[in-house]
């Protein structure tokens, strides 16, 4: 199953400027600014040196934010309150030990923050379990803690994940052991559980006036939402069916719930290689009865069923008595909202090609607040912006226009706004949207950044290039977005021919964009790239099909993965528009990508070692037949379908498989892979270096102890960083 020779067809480059004026810019900024004129060196401990900051969050009263930073491996939570607006930190965790803080909330009163401290809540399973890349013998525990605003040394409220205030501000709900357990805000008692119910409770939801909660009763093949009053009072099921029913919203007023609702598991078996529909529907319950109807359902096209961007449907019950979610029916990630009252369908109100994601609902109710690859600058397809749009009517606001990148908006009951962002150059840092009079921000309004004096001095901003939008378009026709990273020198008038890189994010289901990145695992490879360029070398970042940004039809291809890995032909495409480019050297191309992208690496590997002729496969999956264990070999299987089919099934998948080309591998290839990995298993690594050793495959490997798939511990990153570029550059020798 190789690909086809490829046409490449078309090729258009987009220079990126900064995205806000000189005069609104502090002074280090505005030193920074702008290209590189010379190909300053700069080390990889520099650039990797900018904290990252994530968990933005808005207390509902007042000027009050919270978020963490990330700064060498050191997380902690940082504080500011308007107006001034000055930047604390709270916390003091001085050590780079790998425990990721999230869930980070303020009490409703502004007067505690609460959050969680480890695991490793990107993973795919054992999220909970504690994290230990130093080896201690006494691993940190999983635990929620609260500390106040004002400052103060922060106390534990014990074991427990998914942390959630009560709207008095008294009391932190949260998940342990299966069941929802309860404990004073300031700690001043032991947590003590709820109650005992046969499901797994998770996504607990205080009602308006905080005398509820509702939460998913999770059944395995169902799920039910159910309301706790107090230890006295029985559950209430809504509306319980043989359905999975999640995602509880409470009404304004407190009397009902708005939940979605899918089938149950079972059912006649599909084949597991072809995609299904995902058919949901939108009930709203009466809390007093427990009765529920339905007011929206989807139809059964591809297209219309649950959302797998963030945050999924994202039901809010806005002003108005209005219903807000996301759906992909159109063909892009769209928000819609309808009377919760009535029949009339529902409205669309982000319409065009562009994607909604990181949705949050103003203090007030009366809009919703996105990051959106929407706006009038060329490439802004490749970017986010801070979009703003009512409930109510389609007049969506793009906030933050230009050539930045713009994340997870948050509102002040003010009506000031939030957010995390910078641009090609600029490291991202929290900033606030100014604003006078009613404190409603327009397009343009001053930002007030936050934090920048964290940004350590010699962070090379000044050096790093600003990558153009390519686009071309793969052997089948499928239309392709890159970002180029050229070195400074590196245009087509020089004589010297450079070697090239393809880098391959993981996911799959992302998008490298134009900028630094709103996800950590993509701003260090972001960063990555930028070094690669410093390095000499020429880099490909390539959004292939199967991510986000590009609408359904490209996040959702036919023949993909498991059931043919069509996805690789823009990956190969990617590495013969390289060849095809002046100034690169087409004897020295490579690859490097983690997690899904080790998979497209390994692929590329193995199926193409005369364009890729060296290549980094950070934790890729390598055999798609043994992932999952019985997904072609299930008995329970085997009466409804015949064992000729479900070989072709399996025949498949191998064939989507590097291990399946081990046969004609030849170019050299490093594995790294951390052995606690819970996103990818690491007996991946194992099997495929053993078959690359039997067929004399130059294959070297480094294996992180103790880490997980996100290398949690920065050292960690920056040895595993640090090996990429020595092994890429032994291997293809840049002209620096």
């Amino acid at each position: 199953m190789r690909p086809s020779p490829l046409i490449l067809l078309l090729a258009t480059a987009l220079v990126v400027t900064p995205s806000t004026p000189l005069a609104q810019r502090s002074s280090r900024d505005a030193s920074a600014a702008g290209a590189p004129t010379v190909a300053l060196p700069f080390t990889l401990d520099q650039v990797m040196s900018a904290p990252y900051p994530t968990n933005l969050t808005a207390s509902r009263s007042g000027e009050r934010l919270a978020w963490t930073l990330n700064a060498r491996g050191q997380r902690n939570l940082f504080v500011a309150e308007g107006p001034a607006f000055e930047v604390r930190r709270l916390t003091d965790y001085p050590q780079d030990d790998g425990q990721e803080l999230n869930a980070v909330q303020i009490s409703d009163d502004g007067k505690w923050v609460v959050y969680m401290r480890g695991g490793d809540f990107g993973s795919n399973w054992d999220d909970a379990l504690p994290v230990n890349p130093t080896a201690s013998p006494t691993p940190v525990k999983v635990e929620i803690w609260t500390v106040p605003f004002a400052g103060g040394t922060p106390v534990s409220l014990g074991e427990g994940v998914s942390p959630v205030i009560s709207p008095r501000s008294d009391l932190v709900v949260f998940e342990r052991a299966r069941q929802l357990w309860s404990a004073p805000i300031d700690g001043s008692a032991p947590a003590r559980k709820l109650f005992d119910q046969r499901g797994n409770a998770s996504d607990a939801q205080f009602s308006p006036d905080g005398s509820r909660i509702a939460f998913v009763s999770g059944r395995g093949d169902h799920a039910f939402i159910a309301v706790y009053t107090d230890e006295a009072t029985p559950l209430q099921y809504l509306a319980p069916s043989t359905n999975r029913d999640w995602s509880p919203r409470w009404s304004r007023d407190g009397r009902q719930i708005v939940f979605a609702r899918r089938p149950g598991s079972g059912g006649p078996a599909a084949n597991s290689l072809e995609p299904q529909p995902a058919p949901w529907s939108i009930w709203i319950a009466d809390v007093a009865t427990g009765t529920a109807t339905p007011r929206w359902a989807s139809d059964t096209s591809l297209r219309a069923g649950v959302p797998s961007t963030h945050g999924g449907v994202n039901l809010h019950w806005t002003a108005g008595d209005r219903i807000a979610f996301l759906s992909y029916h159109d063909g892009w990630p769209h928000l819609y909202s309808m009377r919760a009252a009535g029949s009339e369908p529902p409205m669309l109100l982000t319409p065009g090609a562009h994607m909604a994601e990181y949705i949050t609902l103003s203090a007030d109710g009366r809009h919703l607040l996105y990051a959106g690859n929407l706006g009038t600058t060329p490439g802004d397809i490749d970017r986010r912006h801070v979009v703003r749009v009512p409930v109510d009517r389609a007049e969506p606001d793009v906030l933050t226009p230009g050539a930045g990148v713009e994340w997870t908006p948050v509102a002040m009951s003010t009506g000031r706004i939030a957010a995390i962002g910078g641009d090609a150059q600029r490291p991202p840092v929290p900033f606030v949207l100014e604003a006078a009079g009613d404190a409603r921000p327009r397009p343009n309004t001053p930002r007030r950044w936050l934090g920048e004096a964290l940004v350590p001095a010699d962070f090379p901003a000044r050096q790093l290039v600003q990558p153009r939008q390519v686009v071309y378009k793969a052997a089948d026709g499928v239309t392709v977005h890159a970002q180029l990273f050229e070195p400074v020198g590196a245009a087509a008038r020089d004589a010297a021919k450079r070697p090239a890189i393809v880098y391959v994010h993981g996911g799959p289901p992302r998008q490298m964009l134009l900028g630094w990145h709103y996800g950590d695992y993509y701003w260090n490879a972001y960063a990555m790239n930028q070094y690669l360029a410093n390095r000499g070398f020429i880099v490909l970042s390539v959004n292939y099909r199967l991510g986000i940004g590009y609408g359904f039809d490209f996040h959702r291809p036919p023949r993909a993965g498991i059931a043919g890995a069509s996805e690789y032909l823009d990956i190969k495409a990617a590495g013969e528009w390289l060849r095809a480019q002046p100034n690169v050297d087409p004897a020295r191309i490579g690859i490097y990508g983690g997690s899904y992208g080790g998979y497209l690496t390994a692929l590329a590997l193995g199926r193409d070692s005369e364009l890729f002729r060296a290549g980094v496969d950070i934790h890729g999956v390598h055999d798609m037949t043994s992932e999952g264990g019985s997904r072609f070999g299930a008995s329970s299987w085997r009466f409804e379908r015949s064992t000729a089919e479900l070989d072709a099934m399996a025949r498949t998948a191998w064939e989507s498989s590097p291990v399946s080309t081990v046969g004609t591998w030849r170019s050299p290839v490093l594995l790294i892979h951390a052995d606690d990995d819970r996103n990818v298993r690491f007996s991946q690594t194992v099997d495929l270096l053993q078959r690359l050793r039997a067929q004399r495959v130059d294959v070297e490997e480094i294996t992180i102890v103790d880490d997980t798939h996100h290398f949690m511990r920065h050292e960690n990153q920056k040895r595993v960083n640090a090996a990429i570029a020595e092994y890429l550059e032994r291997k293809l020798k840049p002209v620096m």
